[in-house]
């Protein structure tokens, strides 16, 4: 892994920039910059006065390092210079996955078969970090934002700060201090503080929905209901109207076969319980084949008693224990 000195990182930036300020959150600032030989970079500066910005910083240079895959952002290099801590990652011109899929005007770039072939890079990306990496990695934090597109619209897992390693046999972990984002979280987590590949299936069957439908699955509305994203879904599959959760000009872009079976398949990855999903094998598996898909059961719906507005993986404070989480898991009626 390459040490960027300060000095080098400073001019690529314009000593940074705000006119090179690509975003902003809890754990610090990314910017863009270019290197002397013209090389485009993206330069995660992590907050000093954050501690989880430290933790991060130490966590995804050592899990991201070790890790190759044409669906993970790659990571260049890293910068300590005193009390500051960088990260120097590939530069991603077409910025995240949901600057495209939740503008009303940009979301008309991605056709069904760029939203196909995404689904399908994320699946592959996920498979890597749960099976075929070195690590066996949990990654917790999937989501949209999370997710990078290059030039070519292929897509990127990014941001590595809040994942978790299982080694051997392990195959679960429990944790008091529930991080990740909320309506990306599994039930099991999100109330248990239970995390696994599982978790990260739940997560991508959220994604696959937003994808599909171009809404978001925290703060979703409709019209005719209350809920969230996963229960309107589940009603369209009840009354066998399923695409009709779709984005309205993506039936007239691509194959409503192939747009049903993502459906189907998201639709298996929110199973309430984890055991009852599939793999991200399983997963990958069934996006690239129309064989006959078992019956999704009834998911269970996250009903929030009241909207957080804090995105907990931008490192505003998380919950610590069950008692204070301001949620109920309900079954679907």
């Amino acid at each position: 892994l390459a040490v960027f000195e300060f000095g080098t990182i400073a001019q690529a930036t314009d000593s940074f920039s705000f006119n090179k300020k690509l975003g902003q959150g809890g754990f610090g600032t990314v910017y863009k910059g270019t290197l002397g030989n013209g090389q485009e970079i993206a330069v995660k500066r992590l907050s000093k006065s954050s501690g989880q910005g430290l933790h991060e910083f130490k966590n995804e240079v050592k899990l991201i390092a070790k890790l190759q895959h044409r669906n993970l952002v790659r990571l260049l290099g890293c910068c300590i210079h005193g009390d500051e801590r960088m990260l120097v990652y590939e530069y991603m011109p077409n910025r995240s996955l949901d600057s495209f899929i939740f503008d009303q005007t940009r979301c008309r770039v991605l056709t069904w078969s760029k939203r196909f072939r995404i689904i399908c890079g994320i699946a592959r990306g996920l498979l890597y970090l749960h099976q075929d990496s070195r690590l066996r990695i949990i990654h917790r934090d999937l989501k949209t934002s999370n997710v990078l597109l290059d030039s070519e619209m292929n897509p990127k897992i990014s941001d590595f700060g809040l994942a978790r390693t299982f080694e051997g046999d392990q195959t679960e972990a429990n944790t008091n201090r529930v991080v990740g984002t909320y309506g990306y979280m599994a039930p099991e987590y999100a109330i248990d503080g239970l995390f696994s590949v599982k978790s990260d299936v739940f997560s991508f069957g959220i994604l696959l929905l937003e994808i599909i439908s171009g809404r978001k699955n925290r703060g979703f509305y409709h019209v005719d209901q209350s809920g969230n994203l996963i229960e309107h879904a589940w009603r369209l599959w009840k009354e066998s109207k399923p695409l009709d959760l779709a984005n309205d000009f993506l039936a007239d872009t691509g194959d409503l076969s192939e747009l049903l079976q993502c459906i189907h398949v998201s639709l298996l990855c929110i199973q309430q319980h984890p055991e009852e999903r599939p793999n991200m094998s399983s997963v990958v598996l069934m996006l690239g084949s129309h064989n006959e898909l078992p019956s999704p059961k009834q998911p269970g719906f996250l009903f929030y008693k009241k909207p957080f507005e804090a995105d907990c993986s931008s490192g505003n404070d998380r919950l610590s224990s069950r008692n204070e989480i301001s949620l109920s898991l309900l079954e679907a009626r």
